[in-house]
């Protein structure tokens, strides 16, 4: 990923894609308990006014440290399961059309540097197919991980069994419009999320080359540029993000319509009037915490990954 586009030997898409799901299952593996914390954190005083209701979780590691003690350390990797599938069906999308993308030169720039306008447009629109396409196991695995013990319970406890029962209950309850429900929730969060990771790594790559530091160690070049990536990624995704968790996560009534928004302007103005605009930034901590070491690590995992394979074939 950070050799120039004229070194780099064209893959077919299918290679892309495996590649890119493999990475990203590796990262969510390890970053998946920040996670589990995160979006606890999210759902923690719903709709409430700023100081009306009690923290149970004060911060990230007591939140983590709650969780282990009345749940198991075990908790802390809630949801892994949908969530993996969810990174096969995310990245291995987006990350496929990057890196084909960037390999026909159709992201870059004459000198080889990355094209701003275009590479938002071709991550965040990769971004969304991944989020629509992946949205049934984001949305399970998002209420798996807000399943927790009575006294440390927040937000709506759906009691699910676990990710094959949750696909059946769904499927017998309204079939493929079930599954699907709330499939616009990570359409704004994964757009301007990969349009931010994606580009920001490309832009941090460029400059590092043009400065002449680590261009003979790819691997910890794409370990620096994907660390500046993963850290704008974290403000410029945190109110969708809590969005989508909201989103995901709230009860239904008949006929599968939410119980407490209708919609992502809904959301937004809800929680916006209720708890203000700190309210759309709770869990920014474990949402850097998280999405930094992820998108280090899948990049990484994705540079090796694709050194392996250029290795193998030749």
């Amino acid at each position: 990923m950070s050799t120039a586009p004229s070194e780099i030997s064209v893959k077919p898409p299918g290679i892309e894609f495996a590649i890119g799901a493999l990475a990203a299952t590796g990262a969510g593996f390890f970053t998946n308990p920040i996670d589990v914390v995160k979006v606890r954190l999210q759902l923690q005083g719903e709709l409430a006014a700023r100081n009306s209701y009690k923290k149970i979780y004060k911060n990230t590691l007591h939140a983590a440290y709650l969780i282990g003690k009345h749940e198991g350390v075990l908790a802390l990797q809630a949801g892994i399961v949908p969530a993996l599938y969810f990174q096969v069906v995310l990245n291995g999308i987006r990350l496929g059309v990057y890196n084909t993308a960037k390999n026909h030169e159709l992201i870059t720039n004459q000198k080889g540097d990355t094209a701003i306008f275009s590479t938002v447009i071709v991550t965040g629109l990769s971004g969304c197919m991944g989020a629509v396409l992946g949205s049934p196991f984001y949305m399970i695995k998002t209420q798996l991980q807000s399943q927790s013990a009575q006294s440390i319970a927040v937000g709506h406890q759906h009691n699910h069994m676990g990710t094959w029962c949750t696909i059946k209950s769904l499927w017998k309850e309204g079939g493929i419009a079930a599954l699907y429900r709330g499939w616009y929730a990570g359409v704004p969060r994964l757009f301007v999320g990969s349009a931010t990771q994606l580009t920001t790594f490309g832009l941090a790559a460029d400059w590092l080359r043009s400065l002449d530091i680590l261009t003979d160690q790819p691997i910890l070049l794409t370990f620096v540029a994907s660390a500046i990536g993963g850290s704008c990624v974290a403000l410029t995704i945190q109110p969708f993000d809590v969005l989508a968790t909201r989103l995901y996560n709230q009860r239904t009534e008949v006929g599968g319509k939410g119980a407490l928004y209708g919609g992502l302007v809904d959301a937004f103005l809800k929680i916006f009037r209720t708890e203000g605009v700190t309210g759309l930034y709770k869990g920014l901590v474990p949402t850097w915490m998280r999405i930094a070491p992820h998108t280090v690590l899948c990049l990484v995992f994705y540079e090796k990954l694709d050194q392996l394979y250029s290795r193998l074939k030749n």
